[in-house]
Formats: C-alpha cells, sequence, structure tokens
C-alpha cells in the first residue's frame, strides 16, 4: 500500500483527500503544521507529500527543502490558493512534483498523485542484477533476468556507463524491457539520489509533447492558463528517459539539440533561457540511421544521443533466457492471481520455448498471464496457452516469425496440420491476407486508398478485409485480448 502526507494546517482539506482515497490502495495520513509533518516523514517514510505553501509554523519553500533534507527523491506536490502561486512555481522550480491550485479538483488530485506514486515507485524498486540476493517479491519490474552471452554483455555495458555522465541511447525491439536497463543505468550512477522521470514520446501527442518536455507559459496557446514547468526543468540535477524518442517531431528534436548542446532552453512561448543539469537516456526500436539518411530524424541529434550504445537483443534469440524468463513470469503471476499451480505442462513448455515472441518479454507476460486465467488445475496445459502460440500465428503482427512471413506460414501450416485442421485453406488464406495487408497499410502510413491501388483492389473491398481480418491502424491487435495503443502513423508492429 502506498502512504501519501498530507501537511496542511485546514481541516476541511485534509478531510477531502482522507476522503477521496477510501478503499483505493492508499493510506493518506495528515499532520496540520509542517514540524509535525517532519516527524511522521522520519516515522513513517511515505510516499508522497502533499504540501500546503501557507503553514502555521514555516512557509511553503522552507518546510520543502527540510523535507528535501531528509528524503531528497521523495516527491512533493504543493496546495496552494490561487493568489499565491507564485510560490509554488517557484518551488517547481527546485524540484517539486507538481502543484494543485485550491478549491480543489478531486479528478486532478487522483491524477497527479497516480503520477507522483508512480515516479516514487520507479525511482525506488531496485533493478536486481544476476547475483544480487534472491528475495521473494512478487513484482515483475524490479530483475533483469538471464545468463545468455548477449544479454551478459547488456550488463556489462550497464556498468560501464552508469558511472560516466554521458548521453545513453538504447536500441531493441518493442516488449525488450529498455526502460529497466535505463533505470539500472540510473541507480547505479551519481545521480541516484536526484529524481529519475520516464517520458513515451510516443505516447503523447505532438503538440503536447514540446509543453511537457520544456513547459510553457500562461496564454502561449489556447488552454494555456497557467505556467507549465516541463520536465527538463523539474528533473534538474537528475535523469530523464526519453523512450521511443525515434518518433519526436522535427521542432522538438531541434530543441533537444540545443539542450543536448548547451543545456539550455526556452518554455513554450517564453523568451526566458532557463538553465538545466539534467542526464538523458533515450530509447528506440526505430532505425535511427535509416532515418537520418531520410531526413526523417536528425543526424547531429542522432549523433548526440549515441554517446553509448546498448543493443539489447530480442527474446528469440536469448536461447535458455526464455525458460528463465518463462519460470520467473508463471511464479509471479501465479501469485498474484492466487493460483495453486505447480508447473507447466511439457508440451506447452516446448510451444512457449518455441514461440518466436514478436513482442518479446512485454508479450510473455500477457500471454502466461492469460494462459494462467484459463487454468483450472495444478498444471498449466497447452489447451490453455492463447492461440498465437497454439498455431504460431500472432494476429496482429506480419513479422511473428524471426524468418520471416513465409517462415510464419509455414509454421502455422505445420501446425493445423498436427492438429487435424479441416479447413486449412480458408485458415493459410486468413492468415497469408493478414500478412500482406498490414505491411502494405504500414507502408503507406494507414492511407486505404493509396494501399489499394498497390494492392490492385477497391476500396471498398480493402475496407472489408480489414474489418473481417480486425486489423486495425494505430493499434496491435492481439487474439482474445484488447488493442494496445500505439502511434497513429503505425498501422501493426
Amino acid at each position: 500500500m502506498s502512504t501519501v502526507l498530507v501537511i496542511d494546517d485546514d481541516r476541511g482539506t485534509l478531510h477531502m483527500i482522507q476522503q477521496t482515497f477510501l478503499d483505493t490502495g492508499v493510506e493518506v495520513i495528515t499532520a496540520r503544521t509542517a514540524g509535525e509533518g517532519l516527524e511522521l516523514i522520519a516515522q513513517k517514510h511515505p510516499d508522497l507529500v502533499l504540501l500546503d505553501v501557507m503553514l502555521p509554523d514555516i512557509q511553503g519553500i522552507e518546510a520543502f527543502q527540510s523535507i528535501k533534507r531528509v528524503d531528497p527523491r521523495l516527491p512533493v506536490i504543493f496546495i496552494t490558493a490561487g493568489g499565491s502561486s507564485d510560490t509554488a512555481i517557484e518551488a517547481v522550480k527546485v524540484g517539486a512534483f507538481d502543484y494543485l491550485l485550491k478549491p480543489l479538483d478531486l479528478d486532478r488530485v487522483r491524477e497527479l498523485v497516480t503520477q507522483a506514486l508512480e515516479m516514487r515507485r520507479r525511482m525506488n524498486v531496485q533493478v536486481k542484477l544476476p547475483g544480487a540476493p534472491q528475495d521473494q517479491d512478487t513484482e515483475l519490474d524490479d530483475r533483469m533476468v538471464g545468463r545468455s552471452p548477449q544479454i551478459l554483455e547488456v550488463y556489462k555495458s550497464i556498468g560501464r556507463v552508469a558511472s560516466q555522465d554521458v548521453t545513453v541511447l538504447i536500441r531493441g525491439e518493442s516488449g525488450t524491457g529498455k526502460e529497466l536497463i535505463a533505470r539500472a543505468i540510473y541507480q547505479h550512477s551519481q545521480r541516484s539520489r536526484a529524481p529519475f522521470l520516464a517520458v513515451n514520446c510516443a505516447a503523447i501527442p505532438d503538440a503536447l509533447l514540446e509543453s511537457e518536455l520544456f513547459g510553457h507559459e500562461k496564454g502561449s496557446f489556447t488552454g494555456a492558463d497557467r505556467q507549465r514547468i516541463g520536465k527538463f526543468e523539474q528533473c534538474s540535477g537528475g535523469t530523464i528517459f526519453l523512450d521511443e524518442v525515434g518518433d519526436m517531431s522535427p521542432l522538438v528534436q531541434g530543441k533537444l539539440l540545443r539542450l543536448l548542446q548547451e543545456q539550455r532552453f526556452e518554455r513554450v512561448g517564453g523568451n526566458q533561457t532557463i538553465q538545466t543539469d539534467v542526464r538523458i537516456i533515450a530509447a528506440t526500436h526505430r532505425d535511427l540511421e535509416a532515418m537520418a539518411n531520410e531526413g526523417t530524424f536528425r543526424s547531429d541529434l542522432y549523433y548526440r544521443l549515441n554517446g553509448f550504445t546498448i543493443s539489447i537483443p530480442p527474446l528469440r534469440e536469448r536461447g535458455d533466457d526464455i525458460v528463465l524468463l518463462l519460470e520467473r513470469i508463471f511464479s509471479v503471476y501465479a501469485q498474484q492471481l492466487g493460483k495453486d499451480v505447480q508447473g507447466i505442462a511439457p508440451d506447452a513448455l516446448k510451444l512457449l520455448v518455441e514461440y518466436p515472441w514478436p513482442g518479446n518479454v512485454r508479450e510473455m507476460q500477457s500471454a502466461v498471464r492469460r494462459a494462467l486465467l484459463q487454468t483450472t488445475g495444478p498444471v498449466l496445459l497447452a489447451d490453455s496457452l492463447p492461440d498465437e502460440i497454439r498455431t504460431g500465428f500472432r494476429r496482429g503482427s506480419s513479422e511473428a516469425s524471426a524468418n520471416g512471413p513465409s517462415g510464419n506460414l509455414e509454421r502455422l501450416i505445420d501446425t493445423r496440420l498436427q492438429a487435424h485442421s479441416t479447413d486449412l485453406y480458408a485458415e493459410t488464406l486468413a492468415a497469408m491476407e493478414l500478412c500482406l495487408l498490414t505491411r502494405v497499410l504500414k507502408l503507406t502510413g494507414g492511407n486505404q486508398s493509396q494501399a489499394a491501388r498497390i494492392l490492385g483492389i477497391t476500396r471498398g473491398s480493402l475496407r472489408n478485409k480489414i474489418h473481417a481480418l480486425k486489423i486495425h491502424i494505430g493499434s496491435v491487435v492481439l487474439l482474445d485480448e484488447e488493442p494496445a495503443e500505439t502511434p497513429q502513423e503505425e498501422v501493426l508492429s
């Protein structure tokens, strides 16, 4: 359970926040003075502090500085009346997470608290390297698993670069654990007591990403009703992880280049130059060299980001690590779901090991969880596995096999023959159409008219096939699974 400390002398505010988080898994403890709050921080070690600017004993900034001396990584959200927001803005500049205006918007309170608690979790949950003491934890994202030569090189790279204050570029397919590597670098760096923030550049629209990173001034665009402090300013002294950096717009690329060169920038709509000090760890699954050659990614920015490169191998190339990861994921999810499942049947394990895992570790986690939910006995059977693993064909990926689409189709045919299929022609034809259509739609960026011309069919026919095959432009669709959001320009990945 996460613990939130609210320091405010207004009983109504304390009661309102306590009621907001009833039955949510968040414990709210309260203090009415800064002194009382500091005592609770030392005793209870909360995960987050909500701090009123105006307190009976000392003022907000002074209380904030005292809190940071006790725990430099403890996120603090200021609570302020509208007339005193300048104090809160100054606090954000020196490291506060954000601020809330009175009267409190409870939806905004929940949103900011959730974000701050997630940041705290990412900073505090240690990434455990092989050789560390093994405990019985029930979290998946706190341990790096594997002993293959490829993953051992990744561990060595972390050790070489963590203490060096240089930019790191992490390369790897989606789902390989790039953020886990970034957190390991951060936790072994000289900035480990300063903030760590992660930003998924692909998940934020271009129009908002610049503001998210660099901040904006009040009135700089429609809806900018107050000054916003961006991540680079907020995280000064710490580390920022920019995931999917290849999805940045040219405008944001230009501003990021200047920041890397000078550690200076301006907020959107502002002319004041802000000085900062952040270490950037970037990650991408894209081919930045090819994008630089095509002119869609700045080559000078690529060279700046590529101070040190760590390449994470896809799961299909990690040999026996697949079994180690399966054991780990199976154990954790069985505990989380309360399933008394003692092991995996040999035929099910064979299918799991031979599956090419195009979605890598993330897909493995999803598949094992879904299989356990289907399991009723003491052993996980092959019948409980998702269809794409039993058939060797993953809907939503035209590159499900390391051998390409033809190898994938051959595997589908062999698997369905072994299953004594009586509808093999239709199954193979559907697989071929799915592979072909997703590739062409990806090539055209989702433009159906252009795709229809390339395929030599009418747009109406293409639209019918898209509907029949459950192809979602802008999303990845897995069998028996909800679509996962991806950038609009990607069709399927």
